[in-house]
């Protein structure tokens, strides 16, 4: 096994990443369109390039102490398009009516470096949903945990919109074990969508809501020969559990009651951008309407 990159390979990585799609095009301009209906914030901008990478969350016009607050994120991966356009997609669609119920806070775009060169990783080569820490490792990280916090809420619940592609083999991890030096296994890519869910907390039946809602739009991924999906054991149908606070991963960056990590399956056959698109609304939407239950 070949040693961990230095700067110097983490530089030559840099050099072959190129632009392949427009944030400005494809999210800035749909922030722009639910202006009537949201408050876009502004609350930063990456170093890398602050003009090209503004920061913006979306959220009601005025938040009603007197309600429980949503959080819904979106490109923490910025390779995982469904997660940026699902957010997004959701705001336009659904949004206002959940607003009668819930404060709807929505980051739908948190890497757009990533974003636009179809990447796991930051310039960095720094994985963002590890990094959800204090002191963050990646900035994209600290500038939405400080936003997050300056806004002065406790979150309720929290969907992390994500996506599971092929690439995560062909790519992800082999790069992965280079940066490293450390031997990645490769798993079975599950065809279907599945939940990530909190081992401390897992929620059983809020998770079960959001598969049945999902069902509705397209397939649940089932697991592989060993009772499992991505080497790890399910805990109902379509949903494993990660112990998310000690990963630093997104969905648990905060104490939310509720939390899941969506991930779509682009790549499949069965699937098309729109149906991906739709998994993801419907995901947040199953979980609000078992939310509104409680």
């Amino acid at each position: 096994m070949s040693k961990p990159w230095g700067e110097e390979e983490k530089f030559q990585w840099l050099e072959k990443q190129k632009i392949k799609r427009s944030y400005k095009d494809e999210v800035l301009s749909k922030l722009q369109d639910l202006e009537s209906k949201y408050e876009v914030q502004r609350y930063g901008a990456l170093s890398y390039d602050p003009e090209r990478y503004p920061l913006f969350l979306v959220k009601n016009k005025s938040l009603d102490p007197d309600k429980k607050t949503v959080l819904i994120t979106g490109g923490v991966h910025g390779y995982e398009t469904s997660g940026v356009q699902g957010a997004l997609a959701f705001l336009e669609r659904e949004g206002e009516e959940y607003s009668k119920h819930f404060n709807i806070v929505c980051v739908p775009c948190i890497s757009p470096w990533g974003y636009e060169t179809i990447n796991r990783w930051n310039p960095l080569t720094v994985d963002p949903n590890r990094s959800f820490n204090k002191n963050s490792p990646a900035e994209e990280c600290e500038s939405f945990l400080k936003a997050i916090d300056d806004l002065g809420v406790e979150i309720y619940a929290h969907f992390d919109l994500h996506e599971t592609t092929d690439t995560d083999n062909t790519v992800f991890r082999p790069a992965l074990e280079k940066r490293d030096g450390v031997p990645q296994a490769v798993w079975d890519i599950p065809d279907g969508f599945y939940l990530v869910g909190n081992t401390e907390s897992p929620k059983h039946e809020f998770q079960k809501a959001i598969i049945e809602s999902v069902k509705e739009v397209t397939h649940i991924a089932p697991s592989d020969e060993n009772g499992k999906i991505i080497g790890e054991p399910l805990s109902q149908e379509g949903v494993i559990n990660y112990d998310i606070k000690s990963l630093n991963l997104c969905a648990g960056f905060s104490n939310a009651e509720y939390t899941t990590t969506t991930e779509v399956y682009p790549d499949s056959p069965k699937a098309t951008d729109e149906v991906c698109i739709d998994a993801q609304v419907a995901a947040v939407k199953g979980g609000l309407e078992f939310l509104k239950g409680l």
